[in-house]
């Protein structure tokens, strides 16, 4: 199974900013964590991380065609009014799982709101790093299922 996590702005800036929110691992860390999962699993796991919204919506389409059966999104802040990846996501027809490393839910009110999720199956928040490896197993049980 190939899968695409992708990791909008500042998500590359994991262990610099804000420590108290999104903790002290660096994006390196994650990176990791994200190719022991895929070696675990056996499967093949692609990151692709941009701070520019028309370079997450081209990759999206990407995933198209190039084999791509299940996508994990991290959009950082594109989650809260970027319509245009919401459409993009919804374009393909593969499970899809929208994380955050933090609670949205527990922070500023416009954190609350995401136009991306509806796009999505499912919607993981608040529980840090592991949080991808939840939404990769996801993603796995929903191409098994």
């Amino acid at each position: 199974m190939k899968i695409l996590v992708i990791n909008g702005p500042n998500i590359n800036f994991l262990g610099i900013r804000e420590k108290n929110v999104y903790g002290t691992q660096s994006y390196d860390d994650l990176l990791n964590m994200i190719a022991q999962k895929g070696r675990e699993e056996n499967c093949t796991i692609e990151v692709f991380q941009s701070n520019h919204e028309g370079a997450i919506i081209d990759r999206i389409q990407d995933s198209y065609y190039d084999g791509t059966e299940g996508i994990v999104i991290n959009p950082g802040a594109y989650t809260h009014y970027s319509y245009a990846i919401r459409d993009a996501l919804a374009s393909v027809a593969v499970p899809k799982v929208e994380i955050h490393i933090s609670n949205i839910m527990e922070r500023e009110d416009f954190r609350k709101v995401s136009v991306t999720a509806p796009a999505c199956d499912k919607q993981i928040f608040g529980e840090g790093l592991n949080g991808y490896l939840m939404a990769i197993d996801h993603v796995l049980s929903m191409r098994q299922g």
